[in-house]
């Protein structure tokens, strides 16, 4: 308990009702929730196993048991469950598949198996935005509880009815599959808890919940977490409503609010001592999100000393502002002010980290960008991983059907429906049914033998893992099928075909290392579905600028911070406007001011260029908000921003001076 202020400690030894920590950013709320768990460990409150930590990501689970593995004794932490609300789902689906008509061995569907299921329920040539939009209206009727008949007759409008009948065949396909998507991991189990033997068992299995970023909790986990702590409510919630940005995937931060109805002898914590950044930042974070109504007021305050001024800078254009943002780092770590690694510049959308991209490439400033695309996303990661998952479960049925026919055996979409029609009828998995011989006599013979020659051949590696390493029985397999060969012949591209025998070099070293990590098979086969991806943390400690996108910077933090595009249209976004949702993107300023340490350089176009056309750009409202006395804004003054001419010249002469 050393070195905890009083508000923190009062957080930790408080068990005796429901207790709510308004954490604002950067008050340590991390080591609260494990100084708490230890504490109760320690004193006897509850066991170890009686107790559970829920998070949002796979990497704040990973760090929050490493600190608590610090902080218990040998043993002492033994049952500990420290998981995303995602695995704690899948834990109760895998106990209880019967409650939920699944059936054991049952299987995660991820996001792309999810679009390629509706894609199929679709009308044939479907556009892509279609498929997405069908795909969102299923999961706002997994979060509100709705089954697929019902969601039929809540449906309001033509779009509606046609997601609601494409989710009631959506359904029946994945129990046909033995599978669950990513929303079931919330839905289904706070469905099967209504059931009170099942809610009972839970309940004496997990008697103390600790749950993190409580205003991201979504309307379904919302009802999960009051299924499991009851009208008693056995549990902290740690949480920030001015930091809720994610409304876009359901979060609502008047969940935070919620908690005060459903539990009248709430106690609630304020963490307002902020230990990341100086005063003038707080004082800047603390008038901008003021602007936004409260349930809870809070001030966050430091003692980390006044700091210098926030720098508010105009440019002419997203060349500009690139130019000035890079020579300005150039500067600063040329003078010794910081590493590459103490640097970020943070955006609203993806696309603005091209011209800054293009600036450090010019000047070899090494950086890395976070929030785009998911590693995950790649098609040879996608097979990797099906490939991986049948090696344990050769019943998992959305992996089967990826890479039954990878690379070509002579298994078509016709052999397949066929397939999935007798598995179906047998209610037996698609692996069950390709060894049935009175189905392969069925089938035309290439179809035939490539269904046995690709069963036989999971068959046999499984049999390696008796003696071998999964990661390497993993490799064996795809040298074993020609894999990287048979990419190489679908690219006209030697150089694509390279980067894909990386990343699956690097998929099974990602595997080796889980492997090493993980106590059994099958918690490693988990960790895999469940994974945001292994890139998450692959730059942890490398000596690179961040850019990043403000959702993706939540949580971090850093000594030198650059927020670019602050415009009207841009941060706030012009979706939020015309949709009235100001209040969200004031929370995403507020998130980027927070991540800035010791300096913030805040900055805006006069015009950018948006759908091939550029177009005149006011500064924020944001800007406005923020307070005189801690900002230097040269231009609201009217004093000249620096030319592109001088600023070339500028970093020419930065260049010569880093001997580029």
């Amino acid at each position: 308990m050393s070195g905890l202020n009083e508000q923190q400690r009062e957080a930790v030894i408080h068990i005796d009702s429901p207790l709510l920590v308004l954490a604002g950013a950067g008050s340590g709320k991390t080591r609260v929730i494990t100084e708490k768990i230890a504490w109760m460990i320690d004193r006897g409150h509850y066991g170890a196993s009686e107790i559970a930590a829920i998070t949002f990501t796979n990497k704040a689970a990973r760090e929050m048991r490493q600190r608590i593995g610090k902080r218990l004794k040998r043993g002492q932490g033994e049952g500990l469950t420290i998981c995303t609300f995602h695995s704690l789902g899948w834990q109760i689906l895998k106990d209880e598949p019967e409650a939920c008509e699944r059936r054991k061995g049952l299987s995660i569907l991820d996001q792309h198996g999810s679009a390629d299921l509706v894609r199929e329920l679709l009308p044939s040539g479907a556009k892509n935005d279609m498929v997405y939009a069908v795909q969102v209206g299923i999961g706002r009727y997994k979060d509100a509880g709705l089954l697929p008949g019902q969601a039929l007759a809540a449906a309001q409008t033509e779009a509606d009815a046609r997601s609601a009948e494409i989710y009631r065949d959506y359904s029946d396909r994945l129990a046909a599959l033995n599978a669950v998507d990513f929303d079931d991991l919330i839905a289904l189990p706070a469905r099967m808890l209504e059931d009170p033997v099942i809610r009972t068992r839970w309940r004496r299995r997990l008697q103390y919940l600790l749950v993190d970023e409580y205003q991201d909790t979504s309307a379904a986990q919302y009802r999960l977490l009051r299924q499991l702590t009851g009208d008693v409510g056995a549990m902290t919630a740690v949480g920030d409503d001015d930091q809720s940005i994610y409304g876009w995937r359901g979060a609502r931060p008047e969940n935070l609010a919620g908690l005060a109805e459903d539990y009248p002898n709430l106690k609630v914590v304020k963490l307002e001592q902020n230990y990341r950044s100086t005063a003038k930042i707080l004082q800047a974070a603390n008038a901008v999100i003021r602007c936004n109504p409260h349930d809870f007021e809070k001030q966050l305050w430091s003692q980390l000393g006044p700091g210098d001024d926030l720098q508010v800078v105009e440019y002419g254009d997203e060349a500009d502002e690139a130019e000035g943002v890079v020579r300005d780092m150039l500067g600063q770590w040329h003078g010794g002010q910081v590493r590459w690694a103490d640097c970020a510049v943070l955006y609203r959308s993806n696309q603005q980290a091209r011209a800054i991209e293009q600036q450090l490439r010019e000047h070899a400033v090494p950086y890395v960008v976070s929030g785009g695309p998911s590693w995950f996303d790649a098609r040879e990661i996608r097979d990797g991983l099906s490939f991986l998952r049948l090696l344990v479960n050769p019943e998992d049925n959305p992996a089967f059907m990826r890479v039954v026919n990878t690379p070509r055996r002579g298994v078509g979409s016709g052999a397949l429906a066929r397939l999935a029609t007798y598995a179906d009828a047998c209610r037996k998995s698609l692996f069950e049914a390709a060894v049935d011989d009175l189905f392969q006599n069925e089938l035309p013979l290439p179809a035939a033998r490539g269904l046995r020659g690709f069963t036989n051949m999971l068959i046999d590696f499984n049999h390696r893992l008796n003696d071998q390493p999964l990661g390497e029985v993993f490799t064996e397999l795809l040298d074993h099928i020609g894999y990287i060969d048979w990419l190489g012949e679908q690219d006209d591209e030697p150089r694509r075909t390279e980067r894909r025998a990386r990343n699956l070099k690097d998929l099974g070293g990602w595997i080796g290392r889980l492997a090493d990590d993980c106590k059994t098979t099958e918690e490693l086969i988990t960790r895999v579905a469940l994974a945001a991806g292994p890139d998450d943390d692959r730059f942890d400690g490398a000596d690179m600028v961040r850019l990043m996108t403000l959702h993706a910077a939540k949580g971090l933090e850093f000594k030198r911070v650059w927020l670019i595009g602050c415009e009207e249209g841009l941060l706030p976004h012009q979706r939020s406007i015309d949709d009235d949702q100001i209040e969200e993107e004031r929370r995403l300023m507020y998130v980027g001011i927070t991540r800035a340490e010791r300096a913030l350089s805040i900055s805006y176009c006069r015009s950018r260029k948006r759908g091939g056309e550029r177009s005149a750009c006011e500064p924020s409202r944001f800007l406005e908000e923020l307070p005189e006395e801690v900002i230097q804004w040269p231009a609201r003054h009217g004093a000249r921003e620096t030319s592109r001419e001088d600023a070339k010249a500028n970093l020419a002469a930065m260049k010569a001076l880093l001997g580029g």
